[in-house]
């Protein structure tokens, strides 16, 4: 092969060029260099048990194999990408909230249950009304938006700021998000979401926040530098509008968990939209003559980026499929 293009610069795209320029193939990233991706929005959370259900062992298992790689990918990454691997905690506010997470432990690997007061133990500024949760030390994050940039400064000229509205000659990676839809006409729908920035002292929170309030699922993921990411809406819609309905909602399920976070700086709402599939699993692999596709990764396109790159480049440089890969063909859905 003298040469690979790869349609889209999310981390997706970013990481199969990465992985594939690291095996010695020319690479060329098209990607109109803007923010607009998924993974602007992201929180950067590394939970392969909380994102599947019954039926899926298929992709549990890859976001499980995905999860064992991030520590080697974000170590040859070498930046500082905001890794960080203090584990999350389950949170539950009311004793109906505590049988909803329990029920969803079911579907997982089970977490270490933690009572009201040993909650409090191990995160001081959480409401003295929660009822109970549990703690996962494997789940990890990273912040994506860190890691893109990262990823971009490792290509360099590599990529190159095109929009790309059909798909080029000679051998391809489709790695377009959304757009995949419009350059293949695979079924990669738009699933909106909004998250808030939020920015305080560093040190108020230690861990991952997975809550479970009222009903609702609000996630708290602190950084290092005193930023807090707020989120876990999810509307099959196609908009970018910032509702202030949705805004009040992730913010009262969030200081109902963590009463100090009403006094932060709220600095970003922001909404994006994720590639689903129609059973929100990824699409990867060969679909036709030289093109492959890498596409469709739903919620987990941070968690699955290492594992997809390390499998399409693969299937770039050898043409043969990872037996990984049976599950996520590009035509299953034909």
């Amino acid at each position: 092969m003298t040469a690979l293009t790869v349609v889209g610069g999310g981390i997706i795209g970013l990481s199969i060029a990465w992985r594939c320029v690291r095996r010695g193939l020319r690479v060329t990233v098209y990607d109109d260099g803007g923010d607009n991706g998924a993974w602007f929005a992201a929180a950067g959370m590394l939970a392969p048990a909380g994102e599947t259900s019954f039926g899926q062992e298929a992709l549990t298992g890859l976001l499980t194999e995905s999860a064992r790689r991030w520590p080697g990918f974000a170590a040859e990454l070498g930046d500082d990408i905001g890794y960080d691997r203090s584990g999350a905690l389950d949170v539950a506010l009311t004793s109906d909230d505590l049988a909803e997470a329990r029920r969803m432990w079911a579907y997982s690997e089970r977490p270490e249950p933690l009572t009201a007061s040993e909650l409090r133990e191990r995160e001081p500024a959480l409401s003295p009304r929660v009822r109970g949760g549990a703690f996962r030390p494997g789940d990890h994050q990273v912040d994506p938006r860190r890691t893109v940039a990262a990823l971009r400064a490792a290509l360099g000229d590599a990529v190159v700021a095109k929009r790309v509205s059909t798909i080029p000659d000679g051998p391809t990676v489709i790695a377009a998000g959304t757009g995949t839809a419009a350059l293949t006409g695979l079924p990669v729908r738009p699933v909106k979401g909004l998250v808030l920035r939020l920015r305080g002292e560093p040190g108020l929170l230690r861990h991952v926040i997975n809550g479970y309030v009222d009903g609702r699922h609000v996630y708290v993921v602190p950084r290092a530098d005193g930023e807090v990411v707020v989120g876990a809406t999810q509307e099959e819609r196609a908009d970018t509008t910032v509702a202030a309905g949705a805004v009040l909602e992730l913010l009262r399920s969030a200081t109902d968990l963590v009463p100090e976070l009403a006094e932060l700086e709220l600095t970003e709402t922001v909404v994006r939209h994720r590639p689903g599939t129609p059973d929100n699993a990824p699409l990867l692999g060969h679909w036709k003559d030289d093109v492959i596709v890498a596409a469709g990764h739903h919620r987990n396109g941070v968690l699955l980026a290492p594992v997809t790159a390390d499998l399409i480049a693969d299937l770039v440089r050898t043409g043969r499929p990872d037996p990984l890969l049976a599950a996520f063909t590009p035509g299953r859905f034909t």
